[in-house]
């Protein structure tokens, strides 16, 4: 048994969260059943791999995956949806079990964007089709479906800034080391860059892309700097974790926008008393569904004109968060 199988039996009991595993990738034996030639013909199995289960965003990413690899194949698809915690070791061996159990489609949020190349690579030198999302990923990867994280940046520091009538101090809540959180931030420091009165106190405390890891940076932020008038999230998590933070230090002098259209953020923003107030709305679930379309034409020989496909985001504020229908 080759080591790829070896880790597989160990693992397997690990691999699944949320309901969302449709079936076993692969039974453990002896010997690993494999013909290369045919390994990827049609869509068989679809694994994601995704940041953090806890996250309702990454949750409607796995379902988007299974119901579009239901309708391409039927029942007889195998959907199994992991997180990885932004563990980069993890998301490595995650990707080593998809490998030995041959599966036809790896969908990759990326732990690390440029960590996770040697294992892309591994997976591509397996016959294994990798389509990354929501954020790049090095080592060949066949596409990349992402929201326009440039765009998200620059709508929501667009709004901070006008809403600063251009002077302040603000702060940005960072997250993991990944594409879609570089264009972010790249996105609100090209907005800010426009406006000498517009100060950044902070921008690079990793926020881990989690509530409590918007508390926790968030917590130190207030103790750091007593005037602060605006807050940029990378994530709504962060955001959310962010108002926590200020809420427990009795901290209402500035207000924090975010990235993501999630639930907690359209209800916070829907709260008059909210110190959250916009962020900018994906599509997880339009995301992993135009994925697994693509994973699918490529196994069956058709590769996209362009293999860097990014979706538009909308800005939603207290003006327009009536109309907002949330993530579909």
């Amino acid at each position: 048994m080759d080591r790829f199988h070896r880790a597989l039996c160990r693992g397997l009991g690990a691999v699944g969260a949320l309901g969302l595993i449709s079936g076993v990738l692969v039974g453990c034996s002896s010997t690993q059943q494999t013909n290369q030639n045919n390994a990827n013909s049609k869509l068989r199995s679809v694994a994601v791999t995704v940041g953090d289960l806890s996250n309702p965003f990454f949750v409607l990413m796995g379902r988007g995956a299974q119901s579009e690899a239901q309708k391409i194949g039927g029942d007889g698809v195998r959907t199994t949806v992991v997180s990885t915690g932004y563990d980069l070791n993890q998301q490595f061996n995650q990707i080593e079990n998809f490998i030995a159990a041959n599966t036809s489609l790896i969908i990759l949020n990326a732990a690390d964007s440029q960590g996770i190349a040697p294992a892309v690579e591994k997976a591509k030198q397996a016959g294994t089709v990798v389509i990354a999302v929501d954020t790049g990923a090095g080592g060949g990867v066949d596409a990349t479906i992402t929201s326009n994280n440039l765009q998200a940046g620059e709508l929501s520091c667009q709004y901070i800034a006008d809403r600063l009538k251009g002077k302040g101090n603000v702060v940005i809540v960072n997250g993991p080391p990944v594409q879609s959180v570089f264009d972010r931030v790249e996105g609100c420091e090209k907005v800010f860059a426009k406006y000498p009165g517009i100060k950044v106190l902070s921008k690079d405390q990793n926020a881990e892309g989690s509530r409590d890891g918007g508390l926790r940076v968030m917590s130190d932020l207030l103790v750091s700097f007593p005037k602060i008038d605006a807050v940029f999230a990378i994530n709504d998590p962060c955001g959310v974790g962010a108002e926590l933070a200020a809420r427990q230090a009795k901290r209402s002098d500035f207000f924090i926008v975010g990235v993501d259209g999630a639930p907690e953020a359209k209800s916070a923003i829907e709260d008059k008393s909210s110190l959250f107030v916009a962020t900018a709305a994906q599509n997880p679930l339009g995301m992993t569904q135009k994925a697994v379309q693509v994973g699918n034409d490529i196994l069956n020989g058709q590769r996209p004109a362009n293999p860097n496909i990014q979706i538009p985001v909308k800005l939603i504020t207290r003006d327009n968060v009536s109309q907002y229908k949330g993530w579909q």
